[in-house]
Formats: C-alpha cells, sequence, structure tokens
C-alpha cells in the first residue's frame, strides 16, 4: 500500500466512495477480486482482472500511485533533474554563456515536485479506466484481513470479500532499532522540511541513498554516506559501485564503508546531531544536521494482518510460489511486498499475471526475464544481467569489453567524460549475459541492452548495429566490437 506522501500530495487524491457508512454487521459487498494497493502492480492487476471480465475491487489509503508515485522514484526523479540543471547551469560558461552562480530555491524545487506527482496521476487516469472495465476503487483508509476472503476497511467501516484476492501492499522504509532513531528521517519526509539542513549523514547506499547523495550535494549539502558493506551500491557491478564513489569523493561527498553498526544518534542542538557508529572495532561519533535512513524496504504489511488469512511470510515478506500465489492459494501477491524484483517495471508484469492467474484460474509461472535498474546519479549508474562476479561465482565461462566514455564523442562534447560500459558474453555464442555502466544517460543506454538481450542478440550482432551519431548509446557498438574482435 502506499505510504506516507510528500507533504500536501498526501491529500491530493480526494476519498471516495464515502457517501453512506455501514458497519462490519452488514453484509460485505461480493467481488471477484479484491486488490489491495493501488501503486504500479496493484493498478496493473485491477486494471487486468477487470479486462479479463471480473468484477474488481481496488484499495488503498486515501490516494493512488504507491510510493513510486508519491514518495519514491518520481519526486526523486524530479529532485534528480533539478540537480542536473545545477550542475549544467554552473557548467554553462564552458560554452560560452554567461550566467551567475545559480542558487536552489527549496520551496520552488517541493512545488515543482507535488505538480508532477499530479499530473502524472492525473495523465494515468487509473479512477476512469478503471470504472471503464468495470471496477471500483475504495480509498477508506486501512485495509485489513478479516478472514481469508473479507476485507474490512478502517474509515467507513465497510466489509468487502471476494473469492480471490492479489495483495500489492508494496513496502516502507525500514527504521533500524536503536537509541534516537525517532531523531532520523527517511526519504519521504524530506520534502516536509522547511528548508534545507546544512548537512546530512545518509545511512545506507543502495538505490535510494545514492540518489538521494548526489541530489543533496548538488543542492549545496554537506553530505557523509554510511555503508555496512565494503562497497557502496553493494548489489552493483563492482566497477560500478568504484567509480560511484570516485566520482562522490571528487565532488567533496565523504564517503565510509565497512561500518559494523549505527549505535545511537542524540541531540546536540536546534541544528546538530550526533552520530555513533561502531567503524573497525572502534566507537566513531560525527556532527550532522539531519540523518537520513536508507536501509532497507520491507513489505508494507503491519496493519493489513496477513496472518489472520493464513499468509506466511518470510524475512519481512510475503512468501510465494513461482505463479505468485502466497500459501493461501486463492490469495496471490504481486510487487514489493513479495521482496522479488523490487521495481517498478517488475511489479506492473507481476500485478497482470497475479490477475490473470486469479481470474482465469492458470498457473503460468513468472519468469525472470532481462530487468535493467539504475539511478539517476552523477554520474548515472545502470546494470542488466549478471554482473563480473556471479559469473565468476557460478563458474559461468564469459568475455568482457569496456567502453569508455573519454574516448566517445558524445561525451566529449557534452563534458560528461567520466564513466564506462561493460559488456559482458558468453565466449562460444557470443549471447549477451550482462552489462553495467556508469556515466551520463546510463540508464537509457542500459535499456537498448535490455531490448537486445530479451531479442536473444548476440555481441556480433550488436557489434553490427549502426548506432546514430553521436549519441550515448553507441558506446554499446564500441564494446560489442571489442568483443567481437577479441573472440
Amino acid at each position: 500500500m502506499a505510504g506516507r506522501g510528500f507533504g500536501s500530495v498526501r491529500e491530493g487524491t480526494r476519498k471516495r466512495n464515502l457517501n453512506y457508512k455501514m458497519s462490519s454487521s452488514v453484509t460485505p459487498r461480493t467481488f471477484d477480486l479484491i486488490v489491495i494497493g493501488a501503486g504500479p502492480a496493484g493498478v496493473a492487476a485491477a486494471l487486468r482482472g477487470g479486462a479479463l471480465g471480473a468484477r474488481v475491487a481496488l484499495i488503498d489509503r486515501h490516494r493512488l500511485g504507491g510510493t513510486c508515485n508519491n514518495t519514491g522514484c518520481v519526486p526523486t526523479r524530479v529532485l534528480a533533474i533539478t540537480a542536473r540543471l545545477l550542475r549544467d547551469i554552473r557548467g554553462a560558461a564552458a560554452y560560452g554563456i554567461e550566467v551567475g552562480p545559480p542558487s536552489l530555491h527549496w520551496p520552488g524545487a517541493v512545488k515543482k515536485v507535488r505538480h508532477v506527482i499530479a499530473e502524472i496521476q492525473d495523465t494515468k487516469r487509473v479512477e476512469a479506466r478503471l470504472r471503464e472495465v468495470g471496477g471500483e476503487l475504495f480509498l477508506e483508509g486501512e485495509a485489513s484481513l478479516v478472514d481469508p476472503n473479507t476485507v474490512r476497511l478502517a474509515d467507513s467501516g465497510r466489509e468487502l470479500t471476494a473469492p480471490k484476492l492479489v495483495l500489492a501492499v508494496g513496502g516502507k522504509a525500514r527504521r533500524l532499532p536503536f537509541p534516537g532513531s525517532e531523531l532520523t528521517m527517511t526519504l519521504d519526509e524530506l520534502i516536509d522540511l522547511d528548508e534545507l539542513p546544512g548537512s546530512v549523514t545518509i545511512v545506507g547506499s543502495g538505490y535510494t541513498g545514492v540518489q538521494l547523495t548526489t541530489i543533496l550535494n548538488a543542492f549545496g549539502v554537506k553530505v557523509t554516506l554510511l555503508e555496512m558493506a565494503p562497497n557502496i551500491l553493494p548489489l552493483a557491478d563492482a566497477d560500478v559501485s568504484r567509480a560511484l564513489r570516485e566520482s562522490f569523493e571528487r565532488q567533496g561527498v565523504r564517503v565510509v564503508t565497512g561500518i559494523a553498526s549505527v549505535d545511537s544518534v542524540v541531540q546536540k542542538g536546534p541544528n546538530a546531531k550526533e552520530l555513533s557508529y561502531g567503524l573497525d572495532g572502534k566507537a566513531t561519533s560525527l556532527e550532522t544536521e539531519e540523518v537520513i535512513l536508507a536501509v532497507g524496504w520491507p513489505a508494507d504489511l503491519a496493519v493489513l494482518g496477513p496472518e489472520a488469512a493464513g499468509v506466511e511470510l518470510v524475512r519481512g515478506f510475503v512468501k510465494m510460489n513461482a505463479q505468485l500465489q502466497t500459501t493461501m492459494p486463492h490469495i496471490y501477491v504481486a510487487g514489493d511486498a513479495n521482496g522479488r524484483d523490487m521495481l517498478v517495471q517488475g511489479a506492473v508484469f507481476e500485478g497482470e499475471l497475479a490477475a490473470e492467474n486469479a481470474v482465469l484460474g492458470q498457473s503460468v509461472e513468472y519468469h525472470h526475464l532481462p530487468l535493467p535498474s539504475g539511478g539517476f546519479t552523477d554520474p548515472d549508474h545502470a546494470g542488466v544481467g549478471i554482473t563480473e562476479a556471479q559469473a565468476q561465482e557460478s563458474g559461468q565461462p564469459y568475455h568482457v569489453a569496456v567502453a569508455r566514455y573519454s574516448d566517445l564523442d558524445r561525451a566529449i562534447i557534452d563534458s560528461r567524460k567520466v564513466g564506462f560500459f561493460k559488456l559482458i558474453a558468453e565466449p562460444l555464442t557470443g549471447r549477451i549475459l550482462g552489462a553495467h555502466a556508469a556515466g551520463e544517460n546510463a540508464v537509457e543506454v542500459m535499456q537498448a541492452v535490455a531490448t537486445s538481450m530479451r531479442a536473444g542478440a548476440t555481441a556480433s550482432l550488436l557489434a553490427s548495429v549502426r548506432f546514430a551519431y553521436p549519441t550515448y548509446s553507441a558506446i554499446i557498438g564500441e564494446a560489442a566490437r571489442k568483443l567481437a574482435a577479441a573472440s
């Protein structure tokens, strides 16, 4: 289900279906399919279920869009664009453009975030599209499972029942249990600040942590990035992690990896907190104005109460099989709540398949296909398929080729020469196993590789593609030709 919103956006979508009240003693309204959670997975499930002829109820607290639209990737991307514009303006003199030093107007940035969130909601037309397929939307507070087939809505007290359910409740930011954790914040609270702090310590360097690092550093905030793993972006290719760390440190970010623990946060003054952590067997501390936690994303299940329906959990996520069924076969799970892909681009496909299996009574398995991922950092980072480390650990034979942004005409033209693109392929067949990049437009570049992998393209085929000139995607051809020449 959707988490906390960005400021006033929490009330951007008005409550509906509240023109009458029902007590729990009234006979529940019956549907063919109930979908709990109106983020990308839930909306996809509801619309697909309705298109298949099912009478669908789509439930969320008080708004549509879920974490991605309201508190995650959409607002983060807006702030990333703001950071990118500041960077570009600061470099404009090199292109003969005379401008004064730019400064950030934080209220204006927040206003733009909220405007974009609302515009995307309007563009998607979820409620209208749901009505077109005969579905109903319920935005009536927390939803809880009364039994394996019944859902109760907190605001109205009404109950809905169906023979099939899809849980698409999404996730929520994890808070670590240490003294003073109440003094920290998470990403979704950042936009509620009246003004930006002078310094911030970010705990956790996954996708959220590194994007916040780039954004806040560009905004003039002094940033310290803490990570328990040996490298930032622990799940990325090691060369991507290294490139990002080097870039961050050149930009003045303090990066500390390998910390053993976060021990406490103490308020030291109106604008000062002391963060204590373990490093190299010693207690270490630093002073900072704010601490932002970006340390994980468990399923948002606290209020839902899946145990009432007999649904089992594993490590904070809903347990499921390959058909997206939970331990109760008539209840399916899609999106972040199952802990698998944890990306919008995967959640949509999961939602659609969950609805198809539920409504049609089929047992189609969800297959892992090339799933590109990345973040809008400085430089951008992206990846798809296996990393070099994963190939080595599995014993998978592979060839690798690396092309540098410093040799790419477009990067030279744009003064974005920092970065690289790595292509990994199977030696005998040339089948693409993975690709990883750190550099300008890396996320867009990686989408082309993901498309090629899905189509079964080989390194030799990519080497023969005529990429438009001058483009960033041309770096794919550079790497592919290196692979072809080496084989």
